[in-house]
């Protein structure tokens, strides 16, 4: 199912203040903690792998969101979104190693060990295992959507991808990331699709799939039309769990203001708030 229409993000806002009442919990942090294990760790891994956890104390079997901050993969930082804050979920917010001091697909390998250490401890903070849904903006995105659609990186760390309860990247790429072609020396412009593409996965078993952009006069590098050609063949798959929306109005930078309510609604909808 396609979504478009500014409607649609004011349809959330109203239900925001409605449905998305402040939750009466008690909400924790818990800081920096390392998600990778090993002996042979390196200072940068022990530096970058480190995620924030921000749940409500009083609450069991709730819904975490696991999410990745943007910035190309060569900035950026770990932040809990207002917007998802005293909702009734968990969010563990994820730093991961940056390109230029590693190559890809360590940042990928990083950020499906954060997912992993979330299915292995989160019921340590009386969360559900059975709840984790994954999310982040632009880089963030990218690394979501690998990690959901390539299996083999959770495999690693014993969790089969299909567990992920949804997918909701923002504004992801869903060729090969223009920072692992700029690695090979591959202009922005040169568009790739191989192993370090979501696209290159494309199957009808995935994890229920939410792509959601900004305007696709405004977006990005035709991030919109990206992730419509997505959203096109997973259909022709026969995947029957992914829907793309379109902010209106809004661009690569600002598309998240209507995403982070939307995915609130989809929680609701997937009966995980």
């Amino acid at each position: 199912m396609k979504q478009s229409l500014l409607a649609l993000f004011f349809l959330v806002v109203t239900t925001s203040f409605s449905a998305y009442a402040q939750d009466a919990a008690d909400y924790q942090t818990k800081s920096d903690i390392l998600y990778r294990e090993g002996s042979e760790l390196t200072d940068y891994m022990k530096e970058r792998c480190r995620l924030d956890i921000y749940y409500p104390a009083n609450k069991t079997d709730y819904t975490t969101i696991v999410w990745f901050h943007g910035g190309g993969i060569t900035g950026g930082e770990k932040f809990i979104p207002d917007e998802w804050k005293n909702k009734g979920i968990a969010v563990v917010a994820v730093n991961y190693r940056l390109s230029q001091k590693v190559k890809c697909p360590e940042y990928i390998e990083d950020a499906a060990a954060a997912v992993a250490w979330v299915f292995h401890h989160i019921d340590e903070y009386n969360g559900s295992a059975e709840k984790i849904v994954v999310s982040g903006h632009s880089a963030g995105g990218y690394l979501a959507s690998m990690i959901g659609l390539d299996k083999h990186y959770l495999e690693a760390f014993g969790v089969d991808a299909d567990s992920i309860a949804a997918l909701v990247p923002f504004s992801g790429h869903t060729i090969t990331h223009f920072t692992v072609r700029a690695e090979r020396g591959i202009p922005g412009t040169q568009p790739i699709v191989d192993e370090y593409a979501p696209l290159y996965f494309v199957r009808a078993d995935t994890p229920p799939l939410y792509l959601i952009t900004g305007d696709r006069d405004l977006e990005m590098l035709g991030r919109y039309e990206e992730n419509a050609y997505m959203w096109r063949m997973m259909k022709v798959a026969g995947n029957k769990h992914t829907y793309l929306y379109e902010m209106d109005g809004f661009d690569h930078g600002s598309m998240p203001l209507p995403a982070y309510p939307l995915t609130l609604r989809i929680l609701n909808e997937l009966g995980l708030r």
